[in-house]
């Protein structure tokens, strides 16, 4: 995983993401979800590429229930972008790097 990639709980999700001064990029995945595997290098390289723009994020569904529910998470992997503290864009499924970062560009 990326040095630009930040696990969190949804314990800490209100500090990191609803009242980030940057916008910010939440990974809605699982651990036994292969398409969320498959995206993983692509954030880690949007991270990285963009990080002066934005903060990445990811959450894992399984041991964040009630936050992939407030946030009505119902397929995975799930993008959704945070500005201002509220979200501004998302998408589902898998994309590739200039999809994703044509995505973020967009909502930031």
């Amino acid at each position: 995983m990326s040095e630009f990639i930040q696990h969190i709980s949804e314990s800490e999700f209100g500090d990191v993401v609803i009242k980030s001064d940057k916008p910010v990029l939440v990974d809605f995945w699982a651990e036994w979800c292969g398409p969320c595997h498959a995206i993983a290098p692509l954030l880690d390289e949007l991270a990285e590429d963009m990080a002066e723009d934005i903060k990445v994020v990811k959450v894992n569904v399984d041991e964040n229930r009630d936050i992939a529910g407030a946030m009505g998470i119902r397929s995975i992997p799930t993008l959704i972008v945070f500005k201002d503290g509220k979200a501004v864009a998302n998408q589902s499924g898998v994309a590739g790097f200039a999809q994703l970062k044509n995505f973020v560009a967009k909502a930031i």
